[in-house]
């Protein structure tokens, strides 16, 4: 008999909401010290999450939780590009699947 497997559960740096790992958008800094938005959650570094949600990500950026998740200091120019990298990634995976 098979065992299930659990589901990885992350918390949102933005609201403290445990969900599953699929239901949030990784934040990651690399190696290089470079941050930025990882849609497939895959990638190489130390990550935060947060929920698919403008509203969580103002929280998070209010409270400076990305700083402190993320150790690094984010700029305001930084906090605009993340922005503007999660409108765009929220918007490829709310969009219909093609070719199905």
């Amino acid at each position: 008999m098979k065992r299930a497997r659990k589901t990885p559960v992350r918390t949102c740096v933005g609201c403290g909401r445990g969900a599953d790992k699929r239901e949030l958008v990784r934040i990651v800094r690399t190696a290089d010290g470079h941050v930025t938005v990882d849609p497939t959650g895959k990638e190489a570094g130390r990550g935060a999450y947060v929920c698919a949600d403008a509203a969580c990500f103002e929280a998070a950026v209010r409270r400076r939780r990305f700083d402190s998740a993320l150790r690094v200091s984010l700029k305001d120019d930084d906090i605009d590009r993340l922005a503007r990298e999660l409108k765009d990634a929220l918007s490829i995976l709310d969009s219909p699947r093609q070719g199905r």
